[in-house]
This record gives structure tokens, C-alpha cells and sequence, in this order.
């Protein structure tokens, strides 16, 4: 009962008892559009902004507390009358059975991902095709990703999270066997085809990870859920770097044994997607019966037909701060994307025949991110200073990134492992940071949207930086497509600087209350069942801090 315990100790806060109550406010993520069924409920929806007017609460202030203030704000204050009440919070031990059969099923989309790309010589010559047609089975994830991210996040809104994530588990199931029968030179085609069906796949994966944290973990947890999540399509791409290599080693005078490699790998996989999606239909679930913490539990689940989505993406658009993350998000992912994609290319263009180390250099890149991940995801939640840590964490990138570049050609395959693993720890662990980032600054719009829209910029940075850089290789040579990479770099520093932190989520958890929160009222419509935590406002919520 940790959230159970917080949500008493930093939200019911009473400034004294008062004669008459008044009517409960809730917070909704639901659109202040079409609404006529409700009658005269209707004005309190529609004050979106009006609402929260400062001052007029007991004294509030109506400013929200900073990531300044994030390790101050402690909800002080005791209550004094026995009507304060909270909405009943509960952590389930299930939550850890979703996030890990979300992050095995993730793992092996990741690991189709890269399968490809990091043993590039072997399949041009089996298949009979150039080096940027393999590129293209890679570049396809970002491709499908971008046009694909609206309905899929749309779906996760409306139909919820059990669904999607079938959709995503089944379709690269679906994805993995159809491989297993693209195997001959001639069936390049339907190897490309159930790629793209994998890649699609990937679209129900990538925005999940900050939902399953936000509606199934505690708020001393979430950060690190989140990164755990992330984690599973990390270690895809670590052992999509040093499986491949190991399982499909380059025999080009045995066209067979290569055919037979090959179908030890699809298979294989295949089996491990086909256990996944088994397992999800029975792990995973839209949700707990009860909340996890104070900011959901103030989420109104109530009315779900009046959501709307549009507004939602409107909402996000207009965000300040978010549109700045999502650029400086979309241009390191990208970069990432980019490196991942043609590291073969780089390794093979300065160390000759050393297709095993390339792949155990992308391991290293991966892994090091992995450490990184969860280390930055356990100081979220210890500290909540979030733009500080996301932009020491981007110059340490950039930093890395320029280590890598002018440190690979100097034929000295050891320390291009050591500059890997700095580039990979700071840059893949990133990911999770900008996830977090992202929700707290959009609270309470959905975590699937903000998400799927971090994951779309990133995969259009990546599209136009792994093409472009690949030409760049293939010109000029690896040191001038990682210069370009590292300029883009230092440009999303700048922007990370500008980002205006609110740490929304972050007060509501702690008992703040934001000037963006809507108002609905208290009941719903008959035979609809509604989550939302009432707070008479007759309660303050107190910003004393003790140290």
C-alpha cells in the first residue's frame, strides 16, 4: 500500500473545517467537445483553463512547482477533520508479470529489427541484392512507424492497452514465420514483406512502455518501470548484434549452408514470438482494478465515447515544451537509429573481415545504453529532475559521439569497443528519460499519444539520417556521416536547454494542484462507471517543505 500511504501523507491536506462543502472537483483527460447529453453539467467541462484561476482555492497560489522544487515538495500538513478522504490506491504484483512479458515480446520485435542490417555482406550475397536494398529492411521500421503512429495511438486510447499490445505481440509473430519461408534467393520479396508486417508490429510496441508504467506502477517507480520496458527492446538490439553474426557466419562459397543458417535463426525466433503471444493473451490487461497512484487515480475513466482524440493531439501541438522535446528527441533517437543501422558499414570500412567484432561492437553500444537506462530511471525516481538530467545526459551524447567519430579509424578495433560503450550509455540511455520527460510536461493528456509522437520524430530523424549518412559513408567515409550526425547532435542541445520543465504529473502525486486541470463533475450518466477521485474544495494542499 506504498501509494496507498502517499496519497494520505501528501494529498489530504485540510486548511480548516468549513461550514458548507462544496461541490468535488476531478481531473479528466477527456475533451471539452460534445458534451450535450450532460446538460447543465456542461460549463464546468468547458472552462478548461478558467477553472483553476489562482487565488481563488483557500489561498492557493495556482504556480506550479518546478523540478526545482521536485525534491522540496513534500505535501506537509496533517488533516484536521475526519472528512478528508482519498480514493484508494493498490500495487499489484501482476504489474511485474505485464512488464515482462511486454519487454520479451518487445525484445524479439528489436532483434528482427537489426537481423538484418549487422551481417549486411551475408544476405546481398545471398539474395543477390545491394548493400542499401538490406539497409532498406531496417530503414522500414521508421518508414511504417511514422503514418501508422495516429491510428495505433488512437486505438490505445479507445480500445486500451490489452488490445494493443496483442495486436503488436501478434503481428510480429505473424511476421517471424512468414521469414521462415522467404529462405531461397529468390524470395527477397517476401522476406521484405514480412519485415514490413514486423515493422508494423513495432508501431503497437514503441508507445507502450510510459502507459504500462503510468497505469500499473507506484509514483516511487514509475521512471524505472519505464526504463525497464525500454530495456526489453534494448536487449533485442543487443543480441540482434551479436546473434546473427554467430548463427549466420559468411560461408559465400556455401549457398546452402548459408539457406540452412538462415532458417535456424527464422525458426527460432518464430517459436520464442509464438510462446510471447500466448503469454500476452494471458498476462496482459488494460489495467489494475485499483490505481496505482494519485495521478491516475484522478484520471476520470468516465465517458470515454466523448474522447477525443484530435483535441488531445491539438493540445500536445500547442505544448511549447513538448514541441521542443520532440525535436530534440527525434534527433538523437535518429541518431541512434542511424549509427544502429549502419555500424556493419563503418566497422567494415575500416577493420577488413571483422563481421564478429562489428556485431559484438553493436552489442557494447547496446548494452552500455541498458545500464544507462536503468541508472537514469532509478535517479528519475529518487530525484524528479528530469530537464537536468535529460541534458546532462544529451551533452554527454554529443561528447560521446565525437569520441566515436574521430577514434574509429585509428585501427585500433579495442578502443573503438571503449568509445562504443560511452556512445551507447549515455545515447541509448536516453530513451526512457525523454519518455518521462514527455509525460510529466503533457500531464494529463494520454501517455500512449506523447509517446507515439517522440517515437514518430525519432524514426523520421532516422530515416533522413541513416540515408543521408549512408551516403555520406559510401562518398566520403565514416568520418564525414558521424561529423553530420554529431552537428544535429549539438543542435538538439541547444533546443533540450530551452524545454520549460513542469513537472505535472510530479505535483499532483505530491498534492499540487496545476492551473491546466479541468474540472468535471462528480457523477456520470447511469450504467457508466467512473474512477475519479473527488477533492472538496474546502481542502488545500500546503507548500511547506521540510528538509
Amino acid at each position: 500500500m506504498v501509494a496507498g500511504e502517499l496519497v494520505q501523507e501528501h494529498v489530504c491536506a485540510d486548511s480548516g473545517a468549513a461550514p458548507e462543502r462544496s461541490p468535488p472537483l476531478s481531473i479528466s483527460r477527456r475533451s471539452p467537445e460534445l458534451e450535450p447529453q450532460r446538460g447543465a453539467q456542461t460549463s464546468a467541462l468547458e472552462q478548461h483553463q478558467a477553472s483553476a484561476a489562482p487565488g481563488e482555492q483557500d489561498g492557493e497560489t495556482g504556480r506550479e512547482a518546478d523540478e526545482s522544487e521536485a525534491m522540496l515538495l513534500n505535501g506537509a500538513g496533517k488533516p484536521e477533520d475526519q472528512e478528508c478522504r482519498a480514493l484508494e490506491t493498490k500495487l499489484y504484483y501482476k504489474r511485474f508479470a505485464v512488464l515482462t512479458v511486454f519487454s520479451l515480446y518487445s525484445l524479439v520485435n528489436a532483434f528482427q529489427w537489426i537481423q538484418y542490417s549487422i551481417i549486411t555482406n551475408v544476405f546481398t550475397q545471398f539474395y543477390g541484392v545491394t548493400n542499401d536494398k538490406i539497409d532498406w529492411l531496417s530503414i522500414v521500421y521508421m518508414v511504417a512507424y511514422v503514418p501508422l503512429i495516429f491510428p495505433a495511438t488512437w486505438l490505445l486510447d479507445r480500445r486500451g492497452l490489452r488490445l494493443t499490445a496483442l495486436l503488436g505481440s501478434g503481428l510480429n509473430c505473424a511476421g517471424a514465420w512468414l521469414k521462415c519461408a522467404s529462405v531461397r534467393p529468390d524470395l527477397f520479396g517476401l522476406t521484405v514483406t514480412a519485415q514490413v508486417i514486423c515493422s508494423v508490429a513495432q508501431v503497437f510496441i514503441l508507445g507502450l512502455p510510459s502507459r504500462i508504467a503510468s497505469v500499473w506502477f507506484g509514483p516511487r517507480e514509475v521512471s524505472t518501470a519505464c526504463a525497464m520496458a525500454v530495456l526489453g527492446n534494448q536487449l533485442g538490439s543487443a543480441i540482434g548484434f551479436l546473434l546473427p553474426p554467430v548463427l549466420v557466419p559468411n560461408t559465400p562459397d556455401d549457398q546452402e549452408l548459408t539457406a540452412y543458417n538462415i532458417r535456424i535463426m527464422f525458426f527460432g525466433t518464430a517459436a520464442v514470438s509464438t510462446v510471447l503471444f500466448i503469454l500476452a493473451l494471458a498476462v496482459i490487461k488494460d489495467r489494475p482494478a485499483k490505481p496505482p497512484s494519485q495521478a491516475q487515480a484522478v484520471l476520470s475513466d468516465c465517458l470515454p465515447e466523448d474522447y477525443s482524440y484530435r483535441q488531445s493531439i491539438y493540445n500536445l501541438i500547442k505544448n511549447k515544451a513538448f514541441v521542443l522535446l520532440l525535436i530534440s528527441y527525434g534527433i538523437l533517437i535518429g541518431a541512434f537509429y542511424s549509427v544502429s543501422t549502419l555500424l556493419n558499414q563503418m566497422i567494415m570500412h575500416c577493420y577488413q573481415n571483422q563481421e564478429l567484432n562489428a556485431g559484438r561492437i553493436g552489442l557494447t553500444l547496446v548494452v552500455a545504453g541498458m545500464v544507462g537506462s536503468i541508472l537514469c530511471g532509478l535517479w528519475l525516481d529518487h530525484t524528479k529532475t528530469y530537464k537536468m538530467t535529460t541534458l546532462i545526459v544529451y551533452f554527454l551524447s554529443f561528447v560521446g559521439m565525437v569520441i566515436f567519430t574521430f577514434t574509429l579509424d585509428l585501427d585500433n578495433i579495442y578502443l573503438v569497443f571503449v568509445t562504443a560503450g560511452i556512445l551507447g550509455f549515455f545515447m541509448t540511455g536516453y530513451l526512457p528519460l525523454g519518455f518521462e520527460f514527455g509525460v510529466e510536461i503533457t500531464y494529463p493528456e494520454s501517455e500512449g499519444t506523447s509517446s507515439g509522437l517522440l517515437n514518430a520524430f525519432a524514426q523520421i530523424f532516422g530515416i533522413i539520417f541513416t540515408l543521408t549518412q549512408g551516403k555520406l559513408i559510401t562518398g566520403y567515409g565514416p568520418l564525414a556521416g558521424n561529423i553530420f550526425l554529431s552537428v544535429w547532435i549539438f543542435l538538439g542541445i541547444i533546443l533540450t536547454a530551452l524545454i520549460k520543465s513542469e513537472l505535472k504529473r510530479h505535483n499532483v502525486n505530491m498534492g499540487v494542484k496545476s492551473k491546466d486541470l479541468q474540472p468535471l463533475p462528480v457523477e456520470c450518466p447511469p450504467g457508466e462507471k467512473s474512477n475519479d477521485l473527488t477533492i472538496p474544495t474546502s481542502f488545500s494542499f500546503s507548500r511547506e517543505t521540510t528538509i
